[in-house]
């Protein structure tokens, strides 16, 4: 095969998805939602800050269907950003490289992630 017709670099097309290199999708991805989530910070406070029709507007948004579904998404990122970010801490000081271990961390993310999520809904509609 000649060299120039070779793939430059890794494609999705080329290799099988593995929970690792998902894993590492899904932590760039959470990065940017909660990026662009926060901007539905910024605007709950900047109405908390407008008066009371300000605030009672974005309540009204934030309290419908599609702005639940947002929090809940947002919540989702990051819960799942933090867990994946604490296993890198760990590769980074050099712990858990190990095939086995990658796999089990993995799915500790994902299970963090998880339950995480769903304890701090229902804390959140417990308060409420």
């Amino acid at each position: 095969m000649a060299a120039g017709n070779r793939p430059l670099s890794p494609h999705l097309q080329v290799y099988r998805p593995q929970l690792t290199s998902m894993l590492s999708i899904a932590h760039r991805i959470t990065g940017v939602a909660l990026g662009v989530g926060t901007l539905l910070l910024v605007y709950w406070l900047a109405a908390a800050a407008g008066g009371p029709e300000s605030y009672a507007a974005a309540q009204g948004f934030i309290g419908s269907f599609f702005g639940q579904l947002l929090l809940f998404g947002w919540t989702v990122a990051l819960f799942y950003h933090l867990a994946n970010g604490i296993r890198h801490l760990f590769w980074d000081a050099g712990y858990g490289f190990e095939l086995p271990t990658v796999q089990r961390s993995g799915l500790a993310v994902l299970a963090a992630t998880a339950v995480l999520t769903v304890v701090s809904w229902i804390a959140a509609y417990v308060v409420l």
